[in-house]
């Protein structure tokens, strides 16, 4: 267009004029650009020649050319005078044999290592080759097998479309006789221009097409005989259109049929038929017949004609712009996606029904797995394995959880092979790995010294290591575990745990039994057998460890050996000095008496017993005590049972992991690894194990991960069964009892926090059992550590008491106590904590009422006495009366009233009793209807408390 603003010019021009044509200017050139859909567009590009150009701009200096190649010749001479530098000269002259030679193995180290790199990349070079030619060859022989198919598949389309086009040319051919007979009448019919051509007009049509003069039926002209190359082309390529509707496609397997007969009654309506079909080569090929059979007939060659088929039957694409009408020579293909269109409306579809190469896999599937995940792993359709379910009568969402026996079958019937994994998988290898006896070496034993509390067990144990640990104990009682390495004077070393004796303590001395080689049972001799004792010969007897008896305290005057022994006696436990088995020794913790013979009997039993372990493996082990540190954080104690545990091992212990950060003996010395046998406090978990968790040590923090999350879901899984056990599988009458019974029950909130694992475990298994039918004690949250805020917050919200066992709240929390009123109560022995709740929990049960006969009386007359009611005159038979005490009122033998005496008078004045004999008026609170003959019985209720 012009850049003018004519309003009135409406003649589109280009802005320079310039003469149309096709010839290029010689210092142009064409490049065809390539697009999305396999469309291509020629642009022109400006070539420009940088010699001639350059020769041209730099005339002036013409002549220099020819001397610059001429200057650089004598330059690779230039090296020769180097050597006459004079730095040179000098550094060659300094350099001494020694720099020489340095210098000399530098330059064939360099050229050596040079060498091996290069053919390191050789080797290289030729692998990658090696498996770029195994890819080629895979990549040929899949594209081999796919043109085979396709060639099948083409030919297939092609014998069918071949049997259709004869089974169609037949059924026309049987039609043909009866069609002229009914176009006799449309004769008539056509248009003024067909009724003014002459009769043999179906004869020259049949032999050459209709001539191009102006007529009604021009639509026809470019596939039915006009020469196509006689006429331009349109501006957008597109072949001409007719103005009538568009007609449904025709199959392209017969496009030679209306071409051979085509008669002047169907002229009509199918003369926009061939123009609109955009499906099948073979309709276009045939219109490129019918035009050069027309050109040579009528009009003779067109220099143009070769190129009218690809300008007039292709169709552009996008909108009819300036640019695009007066742009290059565009050649536009048919889109892959029109392609495949037609690819997929010749086969029927097949292309995308026919089989993949399907991958055989083997399917890892753990205990459950949901539909969408197993076709994941099966690289298949969720589609197809929902039908399979389907064929089998279960009728499945993509979402759905299914079991592993199912998720199996589904798979073999895939074709795929199955591994059965579990969740517990993660656990093995972790523990009990068996060791071969070439690498098992001798380790010391490990002693748990057990008994009734108050027996001299932790005294015996400081006589032994020469310490004083029993001074510090809270109440002179032990109330923890304890762990300890003793050297003895013959040179061995022993491990001793001390357990406590309290009742409270049965999970310490079960655990302690659990890891001990020997029990040390440890009976005074002026006590004998007590219960605990008799509870820690069940504990040995259930470990299978052997026993030895230390009857302790023989110093005393009052002190019976022969008592002890023939005690145990009930508890099939024989010593030596009774024909028996089992070793004893008289030993005396206050005077050290026999403390030698002690632990030599301990030696013989170690040897006996043999005790040895693999040092040189991951170390594995058990939590004897846990407990939580403010400066150090979590604090367990572990005794290494196997291998050896260094600092920087990543262990896991039960639900909890962590990387060791420090190692500290019992003696508070900080150690680098820690042997078989040996107690250590294990610094570096994330969180506080239980006590008696089992500990190992893993390869990675990854594995840790696994281990421990598998662990906290089985955990949180059986608090979830229990609670759903508790309210599941049980009966409406059941759930009502229940209810009923528990409905007058009352709970003592407790919130218990401790120093150590073990303490806690044993406080809250002592509290659980202290309770009766009317009230219990209910433990909210336990824990180790310090009393916290959150603490205070849960106690407050329930209405509890807070109680700490050797520890203290913190300042927030104290503070937040403070505000919220809320008791903290601090315990050092366990004891008092017990004492202490049993006296609150009493104060909750309802006192017991007890009822104290006073007297009886007899009515004789009754009075109506206005604004008070009736009046009883009475006579009192037995007892005194007194006012405001509690009535009975029979009638026949019958108690009909229960109450209390409103008034009591003799005469007219009030009176505080009444005593047998004597007559009085009586009035009852809230009861009127009292006959004459009625008995009324006195008497006072007493409240006594009640205690646990």
């Amino acid at each position: 267009m012009t850049d003018t603003k004519t309003p009135g010019d409406k003649t589109l021009t280009v802005n320079p004029p310039k003469t149309l044509s096709l010839k290029r200017p010689v210092e142009q050139s064409t490049v065809r650009q390539s697009f999305s859909h396999g469309r291509t567009k020629q642009v022109v590009v400006e070539v420009k020649r940088r010699v001639p150009g350059h020769e041209g701009s730099k005339e002036p200096v013409a002549p220099r050319p020819p001397q610059a190649p001429a200057q650089p010749a004598p330059r690779p001479a230039a090296p020769a005078p180097a050597p006459q530098r004079p730095a040179g000269s000098m550094l060659l002259r300094t350099l001494s044999d020694e720099e020489k030679d340095a210098r000399q193995r530098a330059l064939a180290e360099a050229r050596s290592s040079e060498a091996e790199a290069r053919r390191a990349a050789e080797d290289e070079a030729r692998q990658r080759a090696q498996a770029a030619e195994r890819e080629r060859q895979e990549r040929e022989a899949a594209a081999a097998r796919q043109r085979q198919e396709e060639e099948r598949r083409r030919h297939e389309d092609e014998q069918k479309r071949r049997a259709e086009s004869a089974l169609r040319q037949r059924e026309e051919q049987a039609t043909r006789p009866a069609a002229p007979p009914p176009a006799q009448p449309r004769e008539p019919a056509p248009s003024p221009v067909q009724a003014q051509t002459p009769a043999p007009q179906p004869t020259q049509y049949y032999g050459r097409p209709a001539p191009s003069g102006p007529r009604e039926f021009t639509p026809r002209a470019p596939g039915g005989g006009r020469d196509v190359g006689s006429r331009p082309p349109r501006l957008d390529s597109r072949p001409p259109r007719s103005d009538s509707p568009r007609p449904p496609r025709i199959d392209s397997s017969a496009p030679a049929e209306p071409a051979v007969a085509r008669p002047t009654r169907q002229a009509p309506p199918s003369s926009g038929a061939p123009r609109n079909r955009s499906d099948g080569d073979v309709d276009v090929r045939a219109a490129f017949r019918r035009a050069g059979v027309g050109a040579g007939a009528g009009r003779g060659p067109a220099p143009a004609a070769p190129k009218t088929p690809k300008t007039t039957n292709d169709r552009p694409r996008g909108r009819l712009t300036l640019s695009t009408a007066t742009g290059s020579e565009d050649e536009r293909t048919r889109s892959v996606a029109s392609f495949r269109r037609r690819v997929q409306r010749m086969t029927g579809h097949r292309a995308s029904d026919a089989q993949k190469e399907r991958v055989m896999r083997e399917v890892i599937i753990p205990e459950t797995i949901t539909i969408q995940e197993l076709a994941n792993r099966m690289t298949e359709r969720g589609v197809d394995v929902i039908r399979l379910l389907m064929k089998q009568g279960a009728m499945h969402k993509i979402t759905d959880v299914i079991d592993a026996d199912t998720a199996q079958l589904i798979a073999e019937e895939m074709g795929h092979t199955v591994k059965r994994v579990a969740e517990s998988d993660v656990e093995e290898g972790l523990f009990d790995t068996p060791d071969t006896d070439e690498t098992l070496a001798p380790r010391p034993p490990v002693v748990t010294i057990m008994g009734h509390v108050d027996h001299g067990k932790t005294s015996l144990l400081d006589a032994i290591r020469k310490t004083k640990v029993v001074t510090g104990e809270a109440g002179g009682i032990t109330q923890h575990i304890g762990a300890y390495q003793v050297t003895t004077p013959l040179g061995t070393t022993v491990t001793f745990i001390d357990t406590p004796g309290h009742a409270a303590f049965t999970a310490m001395r079960a655990r302690g039994a659990k890891v001990t080689d020997i029990v040390v049972l440890v009976v005074a001799a002026d006590d004998g057998v007590m219960p605990q004792t008799a509870e820690a010969i069940h504990h040995a007897k259930a470990a299978g460890v052997p026993l030895i008896v230390a009857i302790n305290k023989v110093d005393k005057a009052d002190a019976n050996p022969d008592r002890v022994r023939a005690e145990l006696l009930q508890y099939e436990i024989q010593v030596e000095t009774l024909g028996g088995e089992t070793l004893e020794v008289e030993v005396s913790a206050k005077t050290g008496q026999n403390l030698d013979k002690l632990l030599e009997a301990i030696s013989l039993q170690a040897e006996v017993l043999e005790l040895k372990a693999n040092p040189d493996r991951p170390a594995e082990g058990t939590v004897i005590e846990a407990k939580l540190d403010r400066g150090r954080g979590p604090v367990a104690t572990v005794l290494v049972q196997r291998g050896t545990l260094r600092t920087g091992d990543i262990v896991v212990a039960g639900a909890e992991w962590g990387r060791v950060r420090a190692l500290i003996a019992d003696t508070g010395a900080q150690v680098k690894e820690a042997p078989p046998s040996m107690p250590v406090e294990v610094l570096g978990f994330n969180g506080t194990p239980e006590a008696g968790d089992r500990v190992a040590v893993v390869e990675s923090e990854a594995r840790a991960r696994e281990i421990t999350d598998y662990r906290e879901r089985q955990r949180r899984d059986r608090l979830a069964a229990r609670g759903a056990a508790s309210g599941a599988g049980r009966s409406l009458a059941e759930m009502m009892r229940e209810l009923k019974e528990g409905a007058g029950r009352k709970e003592f909130p407790l919130v218990v926090k401790g120093d150590v694992q073990g303490s806690v475990e044993a406080i809250v298994g002592a509290l659980e059992k202290v309770g009766n039918d009317e009230v219990r004690a209910r433990v909210l949250s336990s824990g180790v550590g310090a009393i916290t805020e959150s603490d205070i917050t849960l106690a407050q919200a329930s209405g509890a008491v807070v109680v700490g066992f050797n520890v203290r709240a913190h300042k927030e929390a104290r503070e937040a106590a403070e505000r919220a009123g809320v008791e903290i109560r601090y315990y050092n022995i366990i004891y008092n904590l017990m004492d202490d709740v049993k006296d609150a929990m009493s104060g909750l049960l309802a006192p017991t009422l007890r009822e104290t006969m006073l007297g009886n009386a007899t009515i004789l007359e009754i009075f109506n006495v206005s604004k008070v009611g009736k009046i009883a005159g009475c006579r009192v038979t037995d007892g005194t009366i007194e006012r405001g005490a509690h009535v009975r009122l029979i009638r026949d033998n019958v108690v009909v009233h229960e109450g209390k005496l409103g008034q009591l008078k003799r005469f007219k004045d009030d009176a505080k009793e009444v005593v047998a004999g004597q007559e009085c008026g009586m009035a009852f609170e809230n009861y009127q209807d009292m006959r004459v003959g009625d008995v009324i019985e006195c008497y006072r209720v007493e409240e006594i408390k009640r205690s646990l």
